[in-house]
């Protein structure tokens, strides 16, 4: 029996490219399908367009010169898939990523709904584990039934 196990969508929100295509490399030969955005607006598009699984987001974006004038942050951002993000949007798990503070910076991310916290320089094994734990299927998740054949005493699928 083959299970046919859909690929994860995530979303690298960085204002850095270079982070963005380590990132996007190290998630793509781990069978991830990776869309990237460099700030909010953008991540708000790719959050509609694509429905994301996981989120790895930054604290700090530059201001939105272009468009809103506004100055996004990871709060702002995780505040707008709660409230507005609509209702699938709302449970995108979010991992920040970081070289902020965590002194000041980490329980305030998690209070605010981050699944996880990592400090940059990221560390790809521990990122990866982590991601891997967001993804590893609840019991109640899996569609499969066993069923015990009480002739033989043996599980089957």
């Amino acid at each position: 029996m083959v299970l046919n196990i859909p690929t994860q969508k995530i979303l690298v929100v960085d204002d850095n490219p270079i982070i963005l295509k380590v990132l996007s490399l190290a998630l793509e030969s781990k069978g991830y399908e990776v869309f990237t955005a460099v700030d909010g607006p953008e991540a708000f598009t790719v959050v509609s367009r694509e429905e994301p699984d996981l989120i790895l987001l930054d604290i700090f974006f530059p201001p939105d010169i272009f468009q809103s004038g506004n100055t996004w942050d990871a709060f702002k951002i995780m505040n707008w898939l709660q409230r507005m993000g609509g209702p699938q949007a709302k449970h995108i798990p979010v991992i920040i990523m970081t070289g902020a503070d965590p002194g000041e910076y980490r329980d305030r991310c998690l209070a605010a709904g981050a699944a996880n916290y990592f400090q940059k320089p990221i560390k790809m094994p521990e990122l990866l584990d982590a991601i891997q734990q967001i993804f590893r299927p609840r019991v109640s998740d899996v569609p499969l039934e066993l069923v015990v054949n009480s002739s033989s005493g043996r599980l089957r699928l």
